[in-house]
């Protein structure tokens, strides 16, 4: 995903109210700009480290700007926007990094389904085949290259593996990809301490045939594109 114009670099000062977060520019004002992230950020962020945003030209809009990738304690680089893993997969998948999905024909975004009254993020098909494809932003890192999901209590993610295994149940594929906005990882997990029941969920999903991948990107302020397979240890 080219990022055009390139996102700009400023200092991160704090975050609250969830959706607001205060940054530093580099001419030394501040600037008060929207966090597009509804998890706890937890491990994402640092005050008073580098950041970077990008700006709307939307006079509609009451902030000017959007917090895209801050720095974590150890020194590594996060993608924050959760509206831009259902895009960088989908470019993965076109362009043939993930190599798990590919042959199908049609790519469909945000399609309903399920009992739960549900929207899959991807669903992939061919010759009446169908993919189910859910996507989790994954950004909670505790040490050395490991990171979790998800980094709060998500009852919403639980119900998705619902889904997905009822679409297996049905006869379909079902594929959970974490897609890995972190510059350190090197492995992916379940927050368990998180949020048990979404593991005990997960490892039920594995189970029954729901696919795991998990997928690693290279984040810059002009590009963020999905690079490398990661191993899922759950």
């Amino acid at each position: 995903m080219k990022i055009d114009p390139p996102f700009e670099e400023a200092i991160l000062l704090k975050r609250y109210k969830r959706f607001l977060t205060d940054i530093r520019l580099g001419t030394g004002g501040e600037l008060t700009i929207h966090c597009p992230n509804t998890g706890s950020m937890k491990n994402c962020w640092v005050a008073e480290t580098p950041c970077w945003f990008s700006r709307s030209n939307n006079p509609k809009r009451k902030l000017p700007g959007t917090l895209e990738i801050s720095t974590t304690p150890e020194g590594d680089l996060v993608g924050v926007n959760t509206q831009r893993p259902n895009h960088l997969v989908r470019e993965g998948i076109e362009n043939g990094t993930i190599t798990e999905l590919q042959g199908y024909d049609n790519i469909r975004p945000e399609v309903k389904y399920g009992e739960e009254n549900s929207r899959i993020d991807l669903l992939l098909s061919k010759d009446g085949e169908q993919c189910y494809v859910e996507v989790k932003n994954t950004t909670l890192g505790v040490g050395n290259g490991r990171v979790l999901f998800p980094d709060a209590v998500t009852s919403r993610g639980a119900k998705h593996l619902r889904e997905l295994m009822k679409m297996v149940e049905e006869g379909h594929r079902a594929v959970l990809v974490f897609c890995v906005q972190h510059s350190g990882a090197r492995e992916v997990g379940s927050a368990d301490d998180i949020d048990l029941e979404y593991g005990a969920i997960l490892r039920e999903a594995i189970a029954a045939g729901v696919e795991v991948l998990a997928y690693g990107c290279r984040l810059t302020p002009e590009e963020i594109v999905v690079t490398r397979r990661l191993p899922f240890v759950c």
